[in-house]
Order: C-alpha cells, then sequence, then structure tokens
C-alpha cells in the first residue's frame, strides 16, 4: 500500500487491498458474514450518491466554465493565485477534492499558460486549496466521509469544529505560495498550443445540480441518515432527459468503492486479532500516546504520506472504536492536511501533477516539497492550537 503497488505486478493499490481481503477469506482469517458484517455500507452509499451530484455538476461543464474564468480573470498573478485557492478549497468542501483536481487542472493549465504565467504555482495551490479545503466538512473527502460515520458525527457540529482551522490553511496555502513564487510568476514565453473556446455552461443541468446540492446540505442538518440522504439524491438525478443514467454511472469511481469495501474487511480481520493492542503498546513505549493531539498528529502525518489517509484512518478507527468525538474531528482535520505534505501524500495531489504532465507541464517532487512542507506544518501547528481550544 505504501508503495502503491506490487514488484513485477500490474497491482495498484485497489487490487492490493481487493487481493488481500479475499485471500484473508479464503485462507479463514475472517469468516464471510463477518467480513460481510466490516463493511459500513452507509460510508459507501454516501460515497456512491456524491460521485453521481459530482457527476451532474461535471456534465453541467461547470469545471471547465469555472476554471476557464479563473484563467481569464483581470487582476495579478497574486489574485489570481487567491482566486485559484478561495474556489478550489469551497468546492473541494462541498463536493470532492479529487474530483476537483481531476476536472479542472487541465483548463486552468491552459488558460494560466495564455497569461504568460507559469502554471506550476497554480497547479499546486489547486490541488493544496483541495486538500485543505475538504478537511472543513464530513462530506470533503473519503477519509472524513468515512470518520464522521465511524463516530455518528454531526454535519454542523463537524463545520464548526473543522471549518475554521480550514479556512486559515487556506490562506496559509495562499501566503506559503505566493512566498516561494512572487519572484518567478512568468514563463519566457507564452505557450501556443491551440485556442480554447470559452466553454459552455448548461444552465438547466446546473440548476438541477444546484438544487440537489442545496436539498442535500439541508438533509445533513436534519435527523435523517447521511446515506439515505446521498442515495434519494442520486436516484433523483439518474432521472433525467439530458443525462443519461449509464453516462452518470460511468463517472462513479467504482474503483474507490472496491479500495474501500476491500479495506473495510481488511481492519475487521486485524480487529479480530491482538495486533491493535500490540501497536498501542508499542507507540506508547516510545511515548507516543495515540489518544492525544500531539500523538495523534504524528501518527497523521506518518501514516497519509506512506500508506495513504483512507488505510491509515481505518486503522486508527479499529485501534480506538470507542474514540470521543474530539479525538475523531482531530482525526480528520490533522488525516486531510497531512495530505499537503509531500506529493504522495494525497491523490489530489497525484491528479493534478498527472492531469497538468497532459497539458505539457512537469510539476517535481521537489516542486511540491518546497511548497507543501511549510504549508502543512503551518496548518498543523494552527489545527493543533484550535483543537487545543475547542
Amino acid at each position: 500500500m505504501a508503495v502503491g503497488r506490487f514488484p513485477g505486478l500490474r497491482l495498484d493499490r485497489t487490487g492490493i487491498a481487493l487481493v488481500a481481503a479475499v485471500a484473508l477469506v479464503g485462507l479463514g482469517a475472517i469468516s464471510p458474514p463477518a467480513a460481510l458484517a466490516a463493511i459500513d455500507f452507509p460510508t459507501l452509499l454516501i460515497l456512491f450518491g456524491l460521485m453521481i451530484l459530482s457527476a451532474q455538476i461535471a456534465e453541467a461543464g461547470f469545471y471547465d466554465w469555472c476554471a476557464d474564468r479563473m484563467a481569464k480573470v483581470h487582476g495579478s498573478p497574486a489574485a489570481v493565485l487567491a482566486l485559484v485557492v478561495a474556489i478550489g478549497g469551497v468546492l473541494a468542501a462541498l463536493l470532492s477534492n479529487d474530483v476537483v483536481v481531476f476536472a479542472m487542472t487541465p483548463l486552468l493549465c491552459l488558460g494560466i499558460q495564455r497569461r504568460g504565467l507559469d502554471a506550476r504555482p497554480f497547479v499546486l495551490a489547486l490541488a493544496a486549496a483541495a486538500n485543505a479545503g475538504s478537511a472543513a466538512t464530513a462530506i470533503g473527502n473519503p477519509q472524513n466521509i468515512l470518520i464522521a460515520q465511524a463516530g455518528s458525527l454531526e454535519f454542523g457540529p463537524f463545520i464548526a469544529v473543522c471549518g475554521p482551522p480550514t479556512v486559515l490553511a487556506l490562506a496559509g496555502v495562499w501566503l506559503v505560495i505566493w512566498l516561494g513564487w512572487k519572484n518567478r510568476w512568468h514563463t519566457p514565453c507564452v505557450a501556443e498550443g491551440h485556442a480554447i473556446g470559452t466553454p459552455q455552461l448548461d444552465r438547466s443541468m446546473m440548476i438541477k445540480a444546484t438544487v440537489a446540492t442545496i436539498v442535500l446540505l439541508g438533509l445533513f442538518l436534519t435527523p435523517v441518515p447521511q446515506a439515505i440522504s446521498c442515495t434519494l439524491i442520486a436516484a433523483a438525478l439518474l432521472i433525467s432527459r439530458r443525462l443519461s443514467s449509464h453516462r452518470a454511472l460511468a463517472l462513479v469511481d467504482w474503483h474507490l468503492l472496491v479500495l474501500f469495501a476491500a479495506l473495510f474487511i481488511v481492519t475487521g480481520a486485524l480487529g479480530q486479532t491482538p495486533v491493535p493492542g500490540q501497536i498501542v503498546q508499542a507507540a506508547q513505549a516510545i511515548g507516543l500516546d495515540l489518544q492525544t493531539l500531539p500523538g495523534l498528529a504524528v501518527v497523521s502525518l506518518i501514516g497519509s504520506n506512506t500508506i495513504g489517509n483512507v488505510p491509515a484512518d481505518m486503522m486508527l478507527l479499529a485501534l480506538f472504536p470507542q474514540a470521543p468525538t474530539t479525538w475523531l474531528h482531530g482525526l480528520a482535520l490533522l488525516s486531510t492536511l497531512a495530505g499537503n505534505l509531500l506529493l504522495t501524500g494525497s491523490m489530489a495531489n497525484l491528479i493534478a501533477v498527472e492531469r497538468a504532465a497532459s497539458c505539457g507541464i512537469t510539476v517535481s517532487f521537489t516542486d511540491h516539497a518546497r511548497s507543501g512542507v511549510p504549508l502543512t506544518l503551518l496548518s498543523f501547528a494552527v489545527a493543533l492550537g484550535w483543537l487545543a481550544m475547542v
């Protein structure tokens, strides 16, 4: 999981997790009924529903339209950078950081290049803002959805705790990238490329998506289970004269859903062994108390940048199944912000770099670390200070 592949085989993280889950069931480490019971289906339903909503928004052309407007706005590079950070952070909090980065990076890169600017700081800003912004809500990213479901965390209080440090983290993203690139905005020449027309926004589809988003957020503030709310909205969106259900379902990230299901089984099997208790004891032996904020910060920083934030969070939830609400809020906030440390810290980072590469823009590991390390340490300091007060 840490390497992201199996040497000599074409297995990615999803394949590794799935093979591991099947092997555990086949070897009798966990029974088929127990494996099925270990899967948190409400979490999968929330992810599925949000993917359908995001598909509606993507097909309406909103992401392309938004990226085009950001790249063409009048203002200084610092002002454009601020706009990228603000919009990327807000959209990620409401939708999904991975989806926002995937959809918006290419057009943003091409538009920025046509201004004669170096696109790299803007790619870094979009990815970092999407990661940081997604920490604000219980639906901003997969790990937050997982943690919120595991701890039955309410939507409103989650925002009240995680929202303020997220806003400060977004400000930190702008500040660190501005300081690092303020004298290096421009490229020697403007990219040639093919002319790009202004992306068209399908207003009727966008109105439907906007109404669905507002209704969904409203349902999240009621006693209606979030899984039911997301499923109802997804079903309503599938009833359409414009977007076929086949197309909408094709845009669902089935690999992520399979990854989650497999990891639920793996952690379920792990929970039946003495290993969780041994891990806690080993951490305490080196002076690391995983139930305190400093201990949680260290583990989140390491886990998110090695095996990934979702597997790391599943492991921690298995270690502390009765964790208090404050600890769960801290886990969601810190494990998400930790994804900005290194290029490999989150899928959003990798997606942004890959999508930028398709436009001829190379963002290196060093480019990312130069801004990722300081902004992560800054956001961690803010988050820990805030969590200590609430």
